[in-house]
């Protein structure tokens, strides 16, 4: 039985609760405390830190390469894929006016893509006219081949370059945020699973471990990939990325955030050493899980792709591994939206998280 003390603090009743505390959950949070003051707001966790893709991923402050634009506009049309694009460059934009480029490592350097075809440039200039509205800048993507020697690159045919995008500390961003729902009073249970939960008339009631529960007006999914348990109707495909990094590495020429065959493949320099993710595209199947290994295959892989592309004939060393876990559907609109009369919903980022929950938490601020 837990005391008094507990149940008056910890477990009381709240306006809002937000299961996740990754960048969505955190996010959101913060937009409705900003929007609602008066709101007592308490965010879930499972886990002693965020884990899923947030603090796993590879640190990319992008809104999307040339070809990614191209063949979600084939698949999305232009209307959904400029909507997409708008959210992740204004979402991008509010992290630089939430904090300090040196608080989060935040280095505009640039986003680049390897391009082995032709084919897209065809379309380069009507790409660049369409997103004009949203960057302010004439040409988003251009191409840029005295650098694919300067990087050192190797079976690259074609560099695109685009000013817009950059690179960040994803822990470091993590830790501000946290420090803005602290300074907010929105209240945390780290380390707690929700085991159930039962939605009645007048409130909602989340069951955690322990025979424990706690209550509130209304309650928000942000989980992400792991969402599927609760929402067992969206479709939500889980898709875990595989990440290397290296040592060190001397004279290291490589600078800025890379893409290459539609974003399946993304790279960066981390100081003077290369974080690579990446190649689920070479076994789908194996990749749609909630599990954080990491697999010989694809391992071996990604080693092979930089001994080829990044790193030719250069000696490298891999200093780690991990992996992280998105969410992706049939189209890379993100599910935002009103579950029930007391349940909301912002999951399934496909990938791109660090730049869509800033304005997806405002969405959710609005609908609630």
């Amino acid at each position: 039985m837990n005391s008094i003390w507990e149940l008056e603090t910890f477990y009381k009743k709240r306006e809002v609760i937000t299961i996740g505390a990754g960048f969505t959950g955190l996010w959101t949070a913060i937009s409705i405390k900003e929007k609602y003051p008066e709101k007592s707001v308490l965010i879930i966790e499972r886990n002693a830190v965020p884990m899923g893709a947030s603090t796993r991923n590879a640190g990319f402050a992008c809104f999307g390469s040339l070809t990614e634009v191209i063949v979600d506009s084939e698949k999305m049309g232009w209307k959904k894929t400029l909507d997409l694009v708008k959210m992740r460059f204004d979402g991008l934009q509010k992290i630089q006016h939430y904090f300090k480029n040196s608080e989060i490592d935040f280095d505009l350097n640039g986003g680049f893509e390897i391009l082995n075809h032709d084919e897209p440039l065809q379309k380069l200039d009507e790409v660049n006219q369409k997103l004009k509205s949203i960057t302010n800048v004439e040409e988003t993507y251009f191409l840029s081949q005295h650098k694919i020697q300067e990087f050192g690159l190797g079976k690259s045919q074609y560099l695109i370059e685009n000013p817009c995008e950059g690179s960040l500390h994803s822990g470091k961003l993590l830790q501000k945020l946290l420090e803005k729902c602290h300074e907010l009073k929105i209240e945390f249970l780290f380390g707690t699973e929700v085991e159930n939960i039962t939605e009645h008339s007048d409130e909602i009631e989340v069951h955690l471990s322990k025979n424990l529960s706690v209550k509130a007006h209304q309650l928000i999914h942000c989980t992400n990939a792991f969402a599927s348990r609760f929402l067992d109707k969206e479709e939500i495909i889980p898709a875990r990325g595989q990440i290397i990094l290296t040592e060190p590495i001397e004279h290291l020429k490589l600078k800025g955030t890379f893409h290459y065959d539609e974003g399946f493949y993304y790279f960066r320099n981390l100081g003077n050493r290369i974080l690579l993710g990446g190649g689920r595209n070479q076994d789908f199947k194996t990749e749609e899980t909630t599990s954080f290994e990491t697999t010989e295959f694809l391992q071996s892989h990604l080693e092979n792709f930089l001994k080829e592309v990044i790193l030719p004939d250069q000696h490298f060393e891999i200093a780690h591994r991990w992996s992280g876990i998105m969410a992706m559907g049939t189209e890379k609109t993100p599910i935002v939206k009103q579950l029930s009369e007391r349940q909301f919903c912002a999951v399934r980022l496909s990938g791109m998280g660090v730049a869509l929950a800033p304005k997806i938490g405002e969405i959710v601020a609005e609908m609630i």
